[in-house]
């Protein structure tokens, strides 16, 4: 059977990349990301029943030391935002530039390529999606294309572990349309960037928003619950 890397932060998109991970046929190593953010054990717990779901082997990478990165989503500014924001340019990016954490996709995908390159792996799957593209780079094509080249550099193994992005082009709400259809375990995901002990989002984050919206347009049933 075919190999793949997950890197699976517990979020919707994530989930939804890994079902089609599965879907084409690959057994799955999920790899989540302890760096200091505020919504840690939520997604840890996420990411942790999403892969039980898929069968998945599952792994937790303790960054340390980018616990003292400057980022919203590590020391708790998070900015509330309107759904009348989230296609404005430019207050979209301000938001996002609050949320960034420096560098993170790209220690990320480093760590999986290594890890992906020792287990022998073909491909590293990732959320990347069209809508955060919008305000983060390290979600665009350009970033992919980029990645996947260096890995001809970074990893000594004939066969080179692709990064494949199944969600690339797609809108939040069109990922959810894909997960509904593939059956993708989206009531097990986490989206608030904000910690609650009773598993309840907030309801006013911009990544609650998205999702909020996203399933709207879809017209599906979010079984999330919702603090506002």
């Amino acid at each position: 059977m075919k190999k793949a890397i997950i890197v699976l932060s517990g979020g919707l998109d994530s989930c939804v990349a890994a079902a089609c991970a599965k879907s084409s046929g690959y057994s799955l190593h999920s790899l989540f990301f302890d760096y200091g953010q505020q919504s840690l054990e939520n997604e840890k717990i996420a990411a942790g029943e999403i892969s039980k779901f898929l069968d998945a082997k599952f792994d937790v990478i303790n960054l340390e030391w980018m616990k003292n990165l400057k980022s919203g989503l590590i020391y708790g500014n998070i900015p509330k935002v309107k759904f009348s924001d989230l296609d404005d340019k430019e207050k979209a990016t301000h938001s996002a530039s609050l949320v960034w954490v420096p560098a993170r996709n790209l220690v990320f995908c480093s760590i999986a390529a290594g890890i992906s390159e020792s287990e022998n792996d073909e491909a590293i799957f990732t959320g990347f999606d069209k809508e955060e593209a919008e305000t983060f780079p390290d979600n665009s094509n350009d970033f992919v294309k980029n990645f996947n080249n260096l890995l001809n550099f970074a990893v000594l193994q004939k066969k080179k572990p692709e990064l494949i992005v199944p969600l690339i082009d797609m809108n939040k709400n069109e990922i959810v349309k894909l997960g509904e259809k593939i059956k993708a375990p989206m009531h097990l995901s986490w989206s608030c960037y904000k910690a609650d002990s009773n598993n309840v989002h907030c309801g006013e984050c911009e990544s609650c928003l998205r999702r909020k919206r996203a399933f709207k347009l879809a017209n599906v049933r979010d079984l999330t619950k919702y603090l506002k």
